[in-house]
């Protein structure tokens, strides 16, 4: 699976993208963040907050609770404001 990261959420983890293997017991977006958070220092300081970094499976905006099985790309990326 591509991993993408955007904003700060890349900055802190030190990179734009990775491709990764899915641990099994990884099935939401909500639990890929948390595992995520335990990859290392960087990682767990881009999702000390979870609640702020939003996701997209496949280029769509999804809640943290959609299942990741099947996507090809998760995306995460701080919130965005609009103009």
């Amino acid at each position: 699976m591509k991993l993408v990261y955007f904003a700060w959420v890349r900055e802190r983890i030190g990179k734009a993208e990775e491709e990764i293997e899915l641990p099994g017991e990884v099935t939401t977006v909500r639990d890929l963040a948390a595992w995520l958070a335990g990859r290392g220092e960087g990682y767990a300081y881009a999702f000390e907050n979870p609640a702020v970094v939003r996701a997209a499976l496949d280029r769509k905006h999804v809640k943290p609770d959609a299942p990741v099985a099947g996507a090809h790309e998760v995306a995460f990326f701080p919130p965005m404001t609009g103009g």
